[in-house]
């Protein structure tokens, strides 16, 4: 099976191997020699060798071998492949199914949802809720159970899950040939001038920020990854868009909107949880810290979803209305964009 859209690709993901807090006393130390001193077995050379490979963490940043520790840094070590061979537990936790049949099923997943164990998350996932409510889910090319694609934990919305392994074969060709139907809706910060575009531009893991993805204009880094934007409505300081995908990269939206300067409001991970637009008075900055209370996540929910089933032949189209906390937040900036004038925005 292709791991091209949309399909969990594992050199964009990071499993934690190794997690250690420096302790309060520590003298400055080279991260080489002071990570020889936790790790069972381990050799410089191999510690030196993680550190070039940019798999060596010191709170969240990549760092290299000589690097000088420091008492409380967070020290990690991260892999492209789990820490062990991962036997999913099945575990009891509700599903919002909106359709069901033999061959696969659709489900609208909650904010705060991992999709699959990985990265300090091997329970309390959609694959160990899957494992539980249904049994023999065929596994695609990650050894995932039932994942044709996926989206972030704090990303709401549509996910189709197979049943079969024809189904799982038939759906992931789609994301292939880029014929699903996938429609995003986003607030983001700042007045986005044009009504519609199109986002065009190379994504890999980002240089420095290792838990981030970035844009690359060399066309030779990373993988290609285009966005289509239409805008919904324009709230001031913020916009409310409608995202159409054409590839399935990992951070795709929230990289690209970033990239051409409207970064998802409250996307902690890529700086949306500050101000970025708008004055830093008390009272409107008190207003945005309540719609950060609201939607304690990043503004991004995957509303719809269309594919061609598998077996029927005949296209399915699912669509979701945005979730309370969402729709909330975008009430409030009705209210906030209402008492101000347009000239306020400008």
């Amino acid at each position: 099976m292709s791991n091209n859209i949309d399909q969990p690709v594992l050199d964009d993901d990071l499993f934690e191997h190794f997690k250690v807090e420096v302790p309060k006393g520590q003298a400055l130390l080279r991260i080489d020699k002071f990570l020889m001193g936790f790790i069972q077995n381990a050799t410089r050379n191999k510690i030196q060798t993680a550190a070039s490979n940019g798999d060596i963490y010191v709170n969240d940043i990549a760092v290299k071998s000589n690097y000088r520790v420091k008492p409380f840094d967070i020290v990690q070590i991260m892999l492209t492949h789990p820490p062990y061979e991962n036997t999913i537990l099945p575990e009891n936790i509700p599903l919002d199914i909106v359709y069901e049949d033999d061959a696969l099923l659709v489900i609208n997943k909650p904010p705060n949802f991992v999709v699959h164990p990985g990265h300090g998350n091997y329970t309390g996932t959609l694959v160990n809720a899957l494992a539980y409510h249904f049994e023999n889910l065929p596994m695609n090319s990650s050894e995932r159970p039932g994942l044709v694609h996926r989206i972030d934990k704090d990303t709401s919305g549509l996910l189709v899950v197979a049943k079969t392994e024809s189904a799982m074969t038939h759906l992931a060709k789609q994301f292939e040939a880029k014929t699903t139907e996938r429609e995003y809706v986003a607030l983001v910060w700042g007045n986005v001038k044009q009504d519609e575009g199109t986002i065009e531009g190379n994504i890999a893991r980002h240089v420095k920020e290792r838990m981030q993805m970035a844009v690359f204009a060399d066309p030779e880094i990373g993988k290609p990854a285009i966005t289509h934007y239409k805008v919904i409505e324009r709230l001031g300081y913020v916009t409310l868009i409608s995202c159409k995908l054409e590839t399935g990269r990992t951070h795709q939206i929230r990289v690209h909107l970033k990239h051409i300067g409207h970064t998802i409001f409250n996307d902690e991970r890529y700086g949306g949880n500050l101000i970025l637009k708008g004055t830093t008075f008390t009272k409107y900055k008190q207003f945005i810290d309540n719609c950060f209370k609201t939607l304690p996540r990043q503004a991004l929910h995957a509303k719809t979803l269309g594919f061609i089933h598998p077996v029927t032949n005949d296209f399915m189209r699912f669509d979701t209305e945005l979730p309370t906390d969402f729709a909330d937040c975008i009430d409030k900036w009705h209210t906030y964009s209402k008492s101000h004038e347009v000239e306020d925005f400008i």
